[in-house]
C-alpha cells in the first residue's frame, strides 16, 4: 500500500498571502529539494534562513492522512499541502481523498503540477527564474531581504506578493521599509506579512 512521509498535520490559520486569516488543516509533507540559507548557492536564493523543520516524519497512507485531517480540523474543509516541497510527494491519489475540500498547495515552483486537483496554488520561488517549472498560480510570493530587487517573475498569477524576510526570528524595520517601497514603486505587487509569526500561531 502506498504511503507518504508526513512531517506533521495540524489545524491553524493561514498566516500570509491572499488567504491570510482563514482556518486550514496543514499537511506538511517531509522533504525538500532546496536548502535556503542566508548565503546564496545552488539550492538557496540567499537572504534568509529556512525556518521549517521538514526532515523528520512518519509514513502514512492517504486514508490515514485524511482521517487525521478530519480529526484535528473538525468542521474545517480547507487543506494546505506544504513542506518542505510537497510536490515531491503530493499526487492525484492524495488530492482525491480531499475531494469535497478546498485543496491548496504551497510550492517553491521547481516541480510542475500535473494531474493533482487543486483549487489554490501558491508558488513561492526560491531559485533562479529559469529553474521554475510551475508557471501558473493563484498567487506568487517572494521573500525579500533588505536590498533585494523586485523579481521579474516567470509565474503568471492572479496575485503577486512580496514578503519581508525575518532575520533570526526578528523582522527588522529597514527590511519592512524596503519591501514597502518596492510595492509602492511597483503597484501591481502587494505586501504580505507573515502574521503567524507575530501572533505565535503554528
Amino acid at each position: 500500500m502506498k504511503t507518504y512521509r508526513v512531517n506533521e498535520i495540524f489545524y491553524s490559520v493561514q498566516g500570509e498571502g491572499v488567504r491570510a486569516g482563514t482556518p486550514n488543516v496543514f499537511v506538511r509533507l517531509s522533504g525538500c529539494n532546496l536548502q535556503c540559507a542566508m548565503e546564496s548557492g545552488p539550492k538557496s536564493p540567499g537572504g534568509f534562513d529556512c525556518d521549517t523543520e521538514f526532515v523528520s516524519g512518519r509514513d502514512m497512507t492517504a486514508d490515514e492522512i485524511f482521517e487525521e485531517a478530519v480529526r484535528v480540523g473538525g468542521k474545517c474543509i480547507n487543506v494546505i499541502f506544504t513542506g518542505g516541497e510537497p510536490l515531491l510527494q503530493l499526487d492525484a491519489e492524495l488530492c482525491r481523498k480531499f475531494l469535497m475540500w478546498e485543496r491548496c498547495v504551497e510550492t517553491n515552483g521547481t516541480i510542475q503540477i500535473t494531474d493533482q486537483e487543486l483549487e489554490w496554488v501558491t508558488v513561492s520561488p526560491k531559485v533562479a527564474e529559469h529553474a521554475i517549472r510551475q508557471h501558473t498560480a493563484s498567487e506568487v510570493k517572494y521573500v525579500r531581504g533588505y536590498g533585494q530587487a523586485i523579481p521579474k517573475t516567470r509565474v503568471g498569477a492572479d496575485h503577486c506578493l512580496i514578503s519581508p524576510a525575518f532575520d533570526g526570528g526578528v523582522l527588522l524595520p529597514r527590511t519592512v521599509d524596503w519591501c514597502v517601497n518596492l510595492v509602492k514603486e511597483n503597484p501591481e505587487w502587494r505586501l504580505s506579512l507573515q502574521t503567524h509569526k507575530f501572533i505565535a500561531a503554528r
